[in-house]
């Protein structure tokens, strides 16, 4: 039998159930007062699955109230089988294979996706990299397209420095840098890394400094070709995460945007620090990662001429997705659109005026003249 034949991948309210066991081990927890164990569930007919009414503040909630799956527009049974997915995959699922295994819209897919990955991101490891008789190795590397690989007149692809810090039968923590200077990767190291550890590093010149901090520092010079020295001295660990981070941006996500690498570095660290080799397996992963859900909200904010079609009400708001967009435009952001832009801007207060007392029926196509929340 499968694991993803299990009962909360399929059935809704089989996927709440599991989701409150995960979330509040000690009972109902209250996302508005904080209350535990003083709510007790609504079982109405016509009551919604899964919610709960606090007897303290009054108010009613789920489990889904204040994390990153509140405002789904999916089945939660969904949301379980893609954490399940991107928890048990070494390398990451597509947006694409999301879309195409859930059979939902590849919108929903990405979004999804991140929502997920926002749940994965820990930022700093809580008991801290090394520390007495440990190694820790630091190295940076550079992520993005190939220069070779660019179309003929379109502009060479950059590349974004990624930090990591990987502790010898440990943890990693990886950081997006604007570069890879002293200045830069000190603030980090002294931060996450305990000053007792022994820190392993190439033989680039801004770790020399850095490297009289901690109780030792050794290299390997690289550009000799010195990679192991004693079976001690070396960075293989921190390469080894940096070739399974590559195989993944490069061979599951083929890009990643500049605003987004965080977010997929949170991703591989989480996979990493709670790997096989640590004693977990894929369902203590993945309740792991949903454990991380709580108290995190992930919202899509569209830019000017990329929204998708949408409605407008009777009051003179355009209605996309479900959430509310005044359309209102101030002097400073119409010196921003085009005049094709302003044209059908002005378009679209001609229609409010005309349909102001009837309920539209007609679907504008175009842009939201305003930054819309989706």
């Amino acid at each position: 039998m499968s694991i993803l034949s299990k009962k909360h991948f399929h059935n809704e309210r089989a996927a709440f159930a599991y989701l409150e066991t995960v979330l509040w081990p000690d009972g109902p927890r209250c996302p508005h007062c904080g209350v535990v164990d003083q709510a007790s569930k609504l079982k109405g007919k016509s009551t919604r699955i899964g919610l709960w009414k606090c007897y303290a503040c009054r108010k009613q909630f789920t489990c889904k109230v204040g994390t990153v799956f509140e405002h789904g527009r999916m089945p939660l049974h969904k949301m379980l089988q893609a954490t399940y997915l991107m928890c048990s995959s070494k390398k990451g699922v597509s947006a694409h294979q999301l879309h195409r295994t859930l059979e939902i819209t590849y919108k929903s897919a990405w979004f999804l996706a991140h929502r997920i990955r926002e749940a994965m991101r820990e930022g700093k490891v809580p008991d801290g990299l090394g520390g007495a008789n440990k190694v820790v190795e630091a190295d940076e590397t550079f992520v993005g397209g190939k220069a070779k690989n660019a179309h003929r007149g379109a502009p060479i692809p950059t590349k974004e420095a990624v930090f990591s810090l990987v502790e010898r039968d440990g943890f990693v923590s990886s950081h997006h840098v604007v570069s890879v200077t002293a200045k830069t990767l000190r603030p980090i190291l002294v931060t996450h890394v305990d000053r007792k550890s022994y820190l392993m590093t190439d033989e680039a010149r801004q770790y020399r400094k850095m490297g009289r901090e901690f109780t030792g520092h050794g290299t390997v010079n690289h550009s000799i070709e010195e990679y192991v020295r004693g079976n001690f001295w070396h960075t293989n660990t921190v390469e080894s995460y940096f070739s399974l981070l590559k195989r993944g941006l490069g061979g599951v996500y083929q890009h990643c945007g500049q605003q987004h690498l965080k977010r997929y570095l949170g991703e591989f660290d989480f996979r990493y620090n709670y790997r096989v080799a640590l004693g977990v397996d894929d369902n203590q992963r993945t309740e792991s990662a949903l454990a991380g859900i709580v108290g995190k909200r992930l919202r899509k904010q569209t830019k000017i001429g990329q929204t998708r079609p949408s409605s407008v009400d009777s009051k003179g708001s355009m209605l996309s997705r479900g959430w509310r967009i005044e359309w209102h435009v101030g002097a400073s952001l119409r010196a921003q659109l085009s005049k094709s832009q302003r044209l059908q801007l002005l378009s679209i207060r001609l229609l409010i005026s005309t349909r102001a007392s009837t309920k539209p029926t007609t679907r504008l196509n175009g842009f939201s003249p305003a930054p819309a929340m989706i």
